[in-house]
């Protein structure tokens, strides 16, 4: 559990959708989501909703869960056929 006014790094995923911008998702959070018309905007919002979501695991008394290590995901070019 984190104490009060400490830090933590999650993960959080942006995942860019067909109707443009980017939805984010927080895999130690699940439920937890946002959204951002621009990466940036994504980012700013997705600060802001894991701050109010651990604000709220806080005022409940619930655990506040340990960051996980970050997974490396690099894109891959290959030559097609």
């Amino acid at each position: 559990m984190k104490t009060l006014n400490s830090t933590a790094t999650y993960q959080a995923v942006f995942n860019s959708i067909s109707e443009g911008g980017f939805e984010v998702s927080f895999p130690d959070f699940p439920g937890c989501v946002t959204f951002g018309n621009t990466f940036e905007e994504a980012q700013k919002m997705a600060s802001e909703v894991l701050s109010l979501w651990i604000e709220e695991l806080e005022a409940d008394h619930k655990t506040i869960p340990d960051s996980h290590k970050r997974p490396i995901i690099a894109d891959v070019t290959v030559s097609l056929a």
